[in-house]
């Protein structure tokens, strides 16, 4: 069966990208949050990067308005039994994530798709809660989702090649750049990239250089758009921190293993610029400074 009508559950800054992007691409979307005032707060944000994407002359007025008639909210997992596929983008809790799989596995028809966008999390692990893990693969879409052109579809040794197909193709259509991936802890991107971010605090723990030495030497040493403590940020040290624990955990390699540094930042409450500190001070989010460490 051709997948026509998409849900989404968790309407956060990932679930109402995923949400924004489905409609774009003509699908009815359903998205489901815990309450009201979460559904509206992400309606209302798509809604303003409609607006934005108008004014910049990028789509027009029509085309905004047909895309926010094919977005419908609701706080009910029971407004989901209709899709064909449901992508989930809640917190990354195992426990959480395995808990709604299993209500929607006794909700929906035989036919819907189940996908997880976890960034780091065994798909097997979340699939087996639910009695079709062979309708069950990851997407696991990039930050800002509207603008980050790649998603990565994730198979497990259970997803029939049937579905696996179908959902790379859905990937397609809804304007991303798909890549395969194996279900191995942090799939492609986080299984080269957070090595890389745990070396960055690593060298500045050893006193490799400072943070803005490292982050400009890796912006114009390597050409990268920012360096890596910048990046981890605007990723989220705790975000980072436990990507780190999951991986570690599976492969048990000290690459994998989060730095003294980021575990203390994490425990002060360091977030990076959601939280105003990290290893940048954004008092002016303008003009941050460099933190001394």
């Amino acid at each position: 069966m051709a997948i026509q009508k998409v849900g989404v559950v968790g309407c956060g800054l990932m679930g109402s990208g995923i949400a924004q992007v489905s409609a774009q691409a003509g699908f009815p979307t359903m998205v489901r949050e815990v309450s009201a005032e979460l559904v509206e707060k992400g309606l209302k944000g798509i809604e303003k990067n409609l607006a934005r994407l108008v004014e910049k002359g990028t789509t027009t007025d029509a085309a905004r308005n047909e895309t926010r008639s094919r977005l419908k909210g609701t706080t009910s997992i029971d407004g989901l039994k209709d899709c064909d596929v449901i992508i989930e983008a809640i917190i990354e809790q195992v426990p959480m994530k395995r808990e709604l799989f299993g209500a929607l596995d006794k909700l929906c028809p035989p036919h819907t798709i189940f996908a997880s966008n976890t960034s780091s999390i065994p798909i097997i692990e979340i699939a087996a809660s639910t009695k079709r893990p062979q309708r069950f693969v990851g997407l696991h879409f990039f930050n800002p989702v509207p603008v980050m052109k790649l998603v990565e579809v994730v198979k497990t040794i259970a997803t029939d090649p049937a579905v696996y197909e179908e959902i790379f193709e859905f990937g397609g259509r809804l304007g991303k750049t798909p890549v395969r991936a194996n279900d191995g802890g942090g799939f492609i991107v986080n299984r080269l990239l957070v090595p890389y971010l745990l070396d960055a605090i690593r060298a500045l723990e050893e006193g490799v250089g400072s943070v803005v030495d490292i982050d400009t030497s890796m912006k114009l040493g390597c050409g990268h758009p920012m360096g890596p403590l910048t990046l981890l940020d605007f990723v989220g040290l705790e975000t980072t921190y436990y990507i780190s624990q999951i991986m570690f955990d599976e492969f048990k390699e000290k690459r994998f293993a989060a730095p003294p540094l980021l575990k203390r930042m994490v425990l002060a409450g360091w977030h990076g610029r959601k939280t105003g500190r990290g290893f940048y001070d954004y008092a002016d989010p303008a003009n941050p400074k460099p933190m001394q460490f």
